[in-house]
């Protein structure tokens, strides 16, 4: 396995915040940055070495951007499993075809949680009118009828309570391939963020603690307030589920806490994530930083917490009367503020996001909140209008982002062709222990 080392180029599949992010971090390590993405001056475009304006459907670019780069990576799982199978063959990739190939069906990823016996929600394959009934006796409702491919921040599901109601949402879906899952009773939110190498090496970020508002994430708190045999169990079942899909680079694994502190695997996102955002500019090595280390061979950085955060997100909504009062939000020397560069602001679109640094983890939610709410003080009200401001020109229109990244469509039609055989971790892993669940060095309390 050659090692890529500053010098070498790197190929990201997608445009959006994500890439955007990876390519920030890939030029401060040195390394050449491409990015393909159909759409001209994507955020990612804006920072990296060269763009490839494309689409993933457009075969003959794709393989003349990934003739220019050393290694490929994705910044959202839109990307065809079947184009990257395709990749590499002849070129490093990284989350391999096999990983995308599962995580891009929701019934695929759940039947490989069952039968690796990883806790998750009860769940049941709707196929057909005949599958529904099946269904409905299987998963007790109150549940929610979920497309198996291309769903995204509570888009392609919706949530049913009796049998008519799942057969009303069935139509409604378009009576696509879905899976109906059980409404989970959570008491809290949580994700694991974590890296592991080409070599098997993993390092845990601290357990984050997420609240989301109409399906999309709104603020990010680390440490979680939870237990610590919560937050081992949590590590414990990420690492697991990392060996398991003998994963290479940056993933996160969303999880659900019960009211009796039982913990289910939600889903997981083979990329750099929302949650771990607070990352970059709290830990000494951000999600970017370490996917990238990851992908190329390098050893893991120190993934330690520098300082408790809350990381929120900035949507389209805030640009609905005007621009975001700014001046309202720098005063504070705590704030790190991180705009994406993009030029259409959209209700629930993702334009950027703040990180509050605090020694008070009890105090900073209410207080990010108040930042927040301060953001749209003293702006006259108005209708959608197009502005200037300090994060470029603006306008606010109806326009949504695909997952996390970029403006991939999702990976081909409602089929479901046969998967590639999964490889299973293998020896070459270390074994695990409980201190490879902890980083190299303590973080605060």
């Amino acid at each position: 396995m050659n090692i890529i080392l500053p010098g070498g180029t790197i190929g990201i599949l997608g445009g959006g915040q994500l890439g955007r992010m990876l390519a920030m971090e890939g030029r401060r390590m040195g390394y050449r940055i491409g990015v393909l993405d159909p759409i001209e001056n994507c955020p990612a475009a804006q920072v990296a070495d060269f763009h490839v304006q494309s689409e993933l459907t457009n075969t003959q670019r794709v393989m003349d951007f990934v003739a220019q780069v050393d290694v490929v990576t994705i910044e959202t799982e839109l990307v065809s499993w079947m184009l990257l199978a395709d990749i590499e063959t002849g070129k490093a990739t990284r989350p391999s075809s096999c990983v995308l190939a599962l995580v891009q069906d929701r019934l695929v990823q759940r039947e490989f949680l069952q039968d690796h016996s990883f806790p998750q929600t009860p769940f049941a394959s709707v196929k057909d009118h005949a599958s529904l009934t099946t269904a409905a006796q299987r998963v007790a409702f109150p549940a929610i009828l979920k497309k198996r491919r291309s769903g995204y921040d509570g888009k392609g599901q919706i949530r049913v309570s009796s049998l008519d109601h799942l057969n009303e949402a069935w139509r409604e879906l378009g009576e696509v391939p879905s899976v109906l899952e059980a409404v989970a009773p959570f008491k809290m939110e949580l994700s694991v963020v974590l890296a592991r190498s080409l070599h098997g090496e993993i390092q845990l970020y601290p357990l984050a603690e997420n609240a989301h508002r109409q399906n999309i994430l709104h603020t990010t708190r680390v440490p979680a307030q939870v237990p610590d045999r919560v937050r081992l169990r949590a590590e414990e079942l990420a690492v697991s589920l990392a060996e398991a899909l003998d994963y290479c680079g940056v993933m996160a694994v969303e999880l659900f806490l019960l009211e009796d502190d039982t913990l289910l695997i939600n889903e997981v996102a083979p990329r750099p994530h929302n949650s771990g955002h607070f990352t970059f500019g709290a830990c000494v090595t951000s999600q970017f930083e370490q996917h990238l280390r990851a992908i190329c061979g390098l050893p893991l950085g120190d993934s330690s917490l520098m300082r408790p955060v809350v990381m929120v997100n900035l949507l389209g909504d805030l640009w609905r009367n005007g621009p975001p009062r700014w001046d309202h939000l720098l005063i504070h020397p705590q704030i790190r503020l991180h705009l994406y560069g993009k030029t259409q602001a959209g209700p629930g679109r993702k334009m950027g996001h703040f990180l509050l640094l605090t020694e008070n983890p009890d105090q900073a939610l209410d207080q990010a909140e108040t930042l927040l709410r301060s953001l749209t003080q003293d702006n006259p009200a108005g209708s959608h209008f197009t502005t200037e401001n300090s994060a470029g020109d603006v306008s606010l229109t109806p326009t949504d982002d695909q997952k996390e990244g970029g403006a991939f469509q999702p990976a081909g039609p409602e089929t479901h062709t046969a998967l590639p055989s999964f490889p299973m971790a293998t020896g070459s892993s270390p074994e695990y222990t409980q201190d490879r669940l902890r980083p190299p060095l303590e973080t605060p309390s």
